[in-house]
């Protein structure tokens, strides 16, 4: 596709904070952007040029969004891929395409691609019906229990420690996947462009609440050595070229206790992990998705400063009408960007935010992320 400028127009499926800073880029480079989301006004929605409400699964609304645009993406996998793979046969451009997100959206078939192409990865089989029991003998306690679809954020995974945990497993179609010694969890931002172009962000360490099983820190960049970098870099390349397409892909990996760098899950779009990028990269991970899927040179991914980014979770006890605490102070903080992702309804660990703290010491930068940690928080008119 020839770049011609304002009159290219984007579609984005999703108006969450992923479409939201997607749209701001792609504003920025003077596209015209419309979104599809269920939620009138929503997040993205409040930026860009219009808004077509309509769920993820809605054909209408679906085909009416691609034949408006020249270029669609998705902020979300929970979209109807069949519809999209009959809109790319129609002649329609879809990034990344929708052969790559029917892979993502079933983990099975994520563990399988992986596996044919030759991916470090943990051991893993699938649960036929009722042969859940056997199955978890056969692996050993304990182990991991994940939803084949619609696992996200925490959701779809259970962790089998005993016998008696069985009972209690997901009643949903299902694999194990062996329960590895975690030292670290790092991730990598991988784009690639339509004509095989592609580009690393720097590796990063990822730390997760526990009670939400949800990211909480990403620490850029990760604390590891050369040698893991550069491991971590080149299997996240072979991920993404084994998936061709084009736009950024967020690879999530272990780090085990022995030293092996294992790929965990794959997001086939912007990641909670690449939202340091905004401040602390010369491309950020928006920027880079953008040109990706527009046809445009991939930018520069080095890493400018150290940084810091936490997640602003929605207070647990708390359902409603968001009110921030914090603001104020938090922004006193030197090297301290406030993303407030205009959720008007706040929920317990729901994503309302983040916080991205740069400095030239990433010591520093923990420190003061910590303490904003204690000072920030999400709650409720209502509560």
């Amino acid at each position: 596709m020839e770049f011609s400028g304002y009159n290219l127009k984007i579609g984005i499926i999703g108006g969450g904070q992923l479409g939201k800073m997607m749209t701001q880029e792609a504003k920025k480079m003077g596209f015209y952007v419309t979104i599809l989301d269920p939620t009138p006004n929503s997040p993205a929605g409040q930026l860009a040029d219009e808004q077509l409400v309509g769920g993820f699964h809605d054909r209408n609304k679906i085909k009416e969004l691609v034949e408006r645009c020249d270029v669609t993406t998705y902020d979300i996998e929970d979209i109807d891929a069949v519809a999209l793979k009959e809109l790319v046969e129609a002649g329609h451009l879809i990034h990344p395409s929708p052969q790559i997100l029917e892979v993502i959206q079933d983990k099975w078939k994520q563990k399988e691609v992986l596996a044919r192409s030759g991916i470090p990865i943990a051991r893993y089989r699938k649960v036929e019906e009722g042969a859940l029991a056997a199955a978890v003998e056969e692996f050993g306690f304990p182990v991991v229990q994940k939803a084949c679809r619609g696992g996200y954020d925490g959701r779809g995974v259970f962790v089998i420690r005993t016998r008696d945990d069985t009972g209690r497993a997901l009643k949903v179609e299902s694999f194990l996947e062996e329960f590895v010694d975690i030292e670290k969890e790092l991730a990598v931002m991988v784009a690639r462009s339509a004509a095989g172009e592609i580009k690393c962000h720097p590796v990063v360490e990822m730390a997760f609440d526990e009670a939400a099983n949800i990211c909480d820190m990403v620490v850029a960049p990760a604390e590891v050595a050369q040698k893991i970098q550069d491991e971590s870099r080149q299997i996240a390349v072979a991920v993404v070229e084994s998936l061709g397409g084009a736009g950024i892909f967020g690879i999530e990996m272990f780090l085990d206790k022995a030293g092996n760098v294992l790929v965990n899950e794959i997001a086939p779009r912007p990641h909670n992990s690449g939202h340091y990028t905004i401040e602390a990269c010369v491309t950020s991970q928006f920027e880079q998705h953008i040109r990706a899927i527009m046809g445009l040179p991939l930018g520069s991914t080095e890493l400018l400063t150290p940084a810091v980014m936490i997640n602003i979770l929605g207070g647990e006890g708390y359902e409603g009408r968001a009110m921030f605490q914090g603001i104020r102070e938090t922004l006193q903080i030197p090297g301290a960007a406030l993303h407030l992702y205009g959720k008007r309804i706040t929920r317990p660990f729901r994503k309302m935010g983040h916080v991205t703290v740069v400095d030239k010491e990433v010591e520093n930068a923990l420190e003061k992320a910590q303490r904003i940690k204690t000072l920030l928080r999400v709650v409720s008119e209502e509560a």
